[in-house]
Formats: structure tokens, C-alpha cells, sequence
């Protein structure tokens, strides 16, 4: 039996790469992760500030379940390693004729609020929507974002005795000529549009079906205590409980293969580690491109990683704040989303643009201090190839525009703040600065996105570029499906008993054997 059977390496700490590294140590694998940055989390990353670390990537936690489940199957609980609190308004929202909203996490409270904001029908409309997001949540649940190869034959077939929920995923729209039809004010047609965002996608040419986010985020949205980085750094020491290894600050110049399957990973340092699977949690697009050598090419198809995402400029920086009361999650509008989708969808970036701003040391009861820390996020085209980095333009549209709603930041943040497209293709090798791996555009997005397997036996992929998708949750689920993944095509060449493994997972004696004993992105 070869010395590297049972050995697995993940190239990634993203939140996929954390989450199968966890699974697959608790089952019992000798697991090695690695990871060129100096920390976890991948995309949940964090900057240095006056005030401290502020996060420079995802903020916003919904679906607490995925991690709960995923934290149970490692022996230990979610609660024993970070503390998420609650968000009672789920998000704030602000239009240039001065009109807000606030969606709440208690849904009469919310149809309340949008009664109050518009009218006794668009309370109306807001509750039909409600209950259309919630059928395509439960309906897709299931046959797509919990399956490990999803199919169009069974959600076909789980839909097809459901006429509501055919009527709800309106297959034939956009998710913005859907919501035309839902909604008769053009404000919440707007604020529900953004939700294509979420998964990298406009709301002009990404499915109706995605109407079913707003479900997810109406089902709770937390805060972790101390960042959202917290997460990563407590799966990394739950994954290191179970025995496996962390190397930071090392990347990995190419995955070798032996008789058709992955054999090894080549370090940055030259060295070599053997291995029997790899989990890949980077922009599957690394592969199709040769980022990691001519043998992982043909791994990944072009359909699976083309075309590509929207990008981002983020500023994440520490000032004093004058303006209109923040909650944590805010949104501040442009007059047209026309306006910001279509030069973007031209390869620029938007004339008036929609502004996100994550308060992050704001929510339930807390006092922010004199100085805070904030996160601004504004969609971007991702690279087309030598895209000129403007920063001048992103600030003159970023700062100006919050400046119309009252919003001050003091002292404006300095250039080494901000992520541009540009810098996060640097990060994250071959992405092309894109955030969410494949567009999600068209109605067979999300059968074509990747999934845990590639064409090459041995190499599986976690994180937002695979199924089930961007997000931080479905990027942890990513990981889950990877694993199972290998423990399932593990137990089909195994000739022996399965056997039971902590977390109730399980796998063939073979690779429980050798392991040694145990005493952790996107």
C-alpha cells in the first residue's frame, strides 16, 4: 500500500478548503492544508486598522444550520468556538429621494415597515414575494443545494407535482422582469434585485429562481463577535484538533498525476508532497488555465468556469462617522440600477452605483466607539485582461455619492485601503478578479457551475466557483460535498468492511488504519 494513501492535501483555506478539512480529519485522514496567505479564511480576509483588524470581505452570516451541523460532526459545537449575535434589522436601505427602510428580522415587523415605506399594496406584493422565496427555497433545497451532483431531472422531477413553485421560479425571466411583475413600486423592485449580487450576477440577466436569497436572509442574518474572520480562525483550530496541519505563506506550483490520478502536490519551496486526494479551494479557473500545471487542464470544463462574475472595489478602513444612524448591514441606492448594471456590463464601472456599507463595530445594542471600522463594497466588471486600475474613479464615485446621503467619513480613507479587481486577481490566482467564480446568469447556471469531482480522479474543488455556489454558507457546503465525495468514492474501490468514523461519517479500514492517532477558504 503506497505511503500517501489516505493522505490528503487542501490547497486553500478558504472557507470550503476549512470546512472539508475538518470532515475529512474528523474521518479519520491524514490532512494536510495549505495556503500561500499568512491566514484562514481566503476572501474572508481582514485589513489592519487604527481601530484594529476590520473585514475586507464577506460580512454578511445567514443559514446558521450549515455551520452548526458542521461543527457537530467534528465532536465539538459552534457556540464553543465563536459567539454569533443576532441581527434584529437585517439591513437599512436608502434612496436619493430620501426615502428608507428598514427589512427586520421579525417578518411582520418587516411587512409592517413596508407598509409604512409605501403602501397597503406594497405590503401586499411584499408578502407574496415572501412566500414565492420561501416555496424556491424549500423547493431547491433538497435536489440542488444539499445534493452533491445536483441534476435537472430531479428538480424536474421534485417540481413537476408543484405548480406554485413553477410559477415562483418563473423559468423563463430574469430575476428583474420577474420582479417587475411582483412589485408595483420600483424601489423594492431595486432593493430585491440586488440579491443577483450576492451570487455575482446582475438582476437583468441572473434567474427569477435567485428570489430565493431573500429567504435565506429573512431566516436570520448573525454577527460574529469580533469579525467575521473569528469563523475561520475557529475552524482551523477544530480542523487542527482532529490532526490535521496547517502551512501558511506556502502555494503550490503544480499538482502532479501517476497513472491517471493526482500523486502530489510541488510546493513553492520545491518540495513534494504525495498524496492520494486533493481538495483544490481556489477559483477553479487556476486549473483550465495551467496556473497548476498541464496535468490538472482538462480537469474542469470551460463551461464550468466561463463566463465569469462580477468583481468589486472594497474599501475596509478605521474613521469617525457623521451621517444618518447605521445599522451593521446597510445599502445606499443609486436614482436607476440601470445605470450601475449596464457600464458594468460593459466593462466599467458604474455611473451611479449602489453602495454597501458594513458598520462593523455597529448592531443590536452596541455603542460604536469614536473611531470605527467599515467596509464599503461596490460592484465592478471583473479583468477582461490588462484593465486599467483607476482608483481616482472608484473614490470620485464611492465618497461623493454617500456624501449626497449625509454620509462622512473622517478622515477619508487612505488608497492602501482599497481592493480593486485588480488586487484581488493578484489574490486569488486566474480569477480574474472575479468574486463568485462562474456568472450565474442564464437558467442552466447552476447546473453548470462545477461540483466536488472533476474529470481527474483524485482532485475534488471546494469554495465559491463550485456548487453549491458563492456565499459563505454554500462555500462551507462546498467543502461538505468534497468530502463526501471522497469518502464515498473511497468506500467504491474499497474491498473491505466500511467502518464507523467520528462524526458519523465513515470510510473504508484501509485509510483508518494508517492514520495516525489524534489527541483545523472561498
Amino acid at each position: 500500500m503506497s505511503d500517501a494513501l489516505g493522505k490528503v492535501v487542501v490547497i486553500g483555506a478558504g472557507m470550503g478548503g476549512l470546512a472539508s478539512a475538518m470532515r475529512l480529519a474528523t474521518a479519520g485522514f491524514d490532512v494536510t492544508v495549505l495556503d500561500r496567505a499568512e491566514t484562514p479564511g481566503g476572501k474572508m480576509r481582514t485589513l489592519p486598522s487604527a481601530a484594529g483588524p476590520v473585514d475586507a470581505g464577506p460580512t454578511v452570516l445567514t443559514m446558521r444550520h450549515v455551520f452548526e451541523d458542521l461543527f457537530t460532526d467534528a465532536g465539538t459545537t459552534l457556540n464553543a468556538h465563536v459567539t454569533l449575535e443576532r441581527e434584529t434589522v437585517l439591513a437599512r436601505h436608502w434612496w436619493p429621494d430620501g426615502s428608507t427602510l428598514d427589512l427586520l428580522a421579525d417578518a411582520e415587523a418587516s411587512a409592517a415597515a413596508v407598509r409604512a415605506f409605501g403602501d397597503a399594496r406594497a405590503e401586499a406584493d411584499f408578502r407574496a414575494f415572501s412566500a414565492a422565496a420561501t416555496q424556491l427555497f424549500d423547493a431547491f433545497e433538497d435536489p440542488i443545494i444539499k445534493a452533491e451532483t445536483p441534476t435537472l431531472g430531479a428538480l424536474v422531477a421534485h417540481v413537476a407535482t408543484r405548480p406554485a413553485v413553477m410559477r415562483a421560479m418563473a423559468p423563463l425571466s430574469s430575476l428583474a422582469g420577474n420582479l417587475a411583475r411582483r412589485f408595483r413600486d420600483p424601489r423594492l423592485r431595486q432593493l430585491f434585485g440586488r440579491y443577483a449580487t450576492y451570487v455575482g450576477g446582475s438582476p437583468y440577466r441572473s434567474p427569477a429562481v435567485l428570489g430565493l436569497i431573500w429567504h435565506s436572509e429573512a431566516s436570520g442574518v448573525w454577527r460574529v463577535r469580533g469579525g467575521m474572520h473569528r469563523l475561520a480562525t475557529a475552524m482551523q483550530s477544530v480542523a487542527e484538533n482532529q490532526g490535521a496541519r496547517f502551512r501558511f505563506g506556502m502555494g503550490v506550483t503544480r499538482i502532479e498525476t501517476q497513472s491517471g490520478r493526482v500523486a502530489a502536490v510541488q510546493l513553492d519551496d520545491g518540495s513534494r508532497l504525495p498524496c492520494s486526494h486533493v481538495v483544490f479551494n481556489g477559483d477553479p479557473r487556476a486549473l483550465s488555465t495551467g496556473h497548476l500545471g498541464g496535468a490538472v487542464r482538462n480537469a474542469v470544463t470551460a463551461e464550468g468556469t466561463e463566463p465569469r462574475s462580477l468583481s468589486a472595489n472594497v474599501w475596509a478602513f478605521a474613521a469617525r462617522y457623521t451621517g444618518p444612524e447605521l445599522a451593521h448591514h446597510n445599502v445606499f441606492f443609486g436614482a436607476d440600477p440601470k445605470t450601475e448594471f449596464s457600464p458594468i456590463e460593459a466593462g466599467h464601472l458604474p455611473e451611479d452605483p449602489t453602495l454597501y456599507i458594513c458598520a462593523q463595530d455597529r448592531g443590536g445594542a452596541t455603542t460604536p466607539p469614536e473611531t470605527e471600522r467599515f467596509e464599503i463594497i461596490m460592484n465592478a466588471p471583473p479583468l477582461p485582461g490588462g484593465q486599467p486600475e483607476d482608483i481616482d474613479a472608484c473614490r470620485i464615485r464611492t465618497f461623493p455619492t454617500l456624501a449626497r446621503h449625509g454620509v462622512r467619513f473622517s478622515p477619508e480613507p487612505a488608497d492602501r485601503t482599497l481592493t480593486t479587481p485588480k488586487g484581488f486577481d493578484a489574490l486569488f490566482p486566474a480569477s480574474q478578479g472575479s468574486l463568485y467564480g462562474r456568472s450565474p446568469h442564464g437558467m442552466m447556471a447552476a447546473f453548470q457551475r462545477p461540483t466536488a469531482r472533476t474529470a481527474l480522479p483524485g482532485l475534488y474543488l471546494a469554495g465559491g466557483g463550485a456548487h453549491p455556489g458563492a456565499g459563505v454558507p454554500m462555500a462551507t457546503l462546498s467543502g461538505r460535498h468534497a468530502a463526501a465525495a471522497i469518502l464515498t468514492d473511497l468506500a467504491s474501490t474499497s474491498t473491505s468492511h466500511r467502518t464507523a468514523m467520528r462524526g458519523g461519517m465513515s470510510t473504508g479500514s484501509a485509510i483508518a488504519g494508517p492514520a495516525p492517532s489524534r489527541s483545523s477558504p472561498s
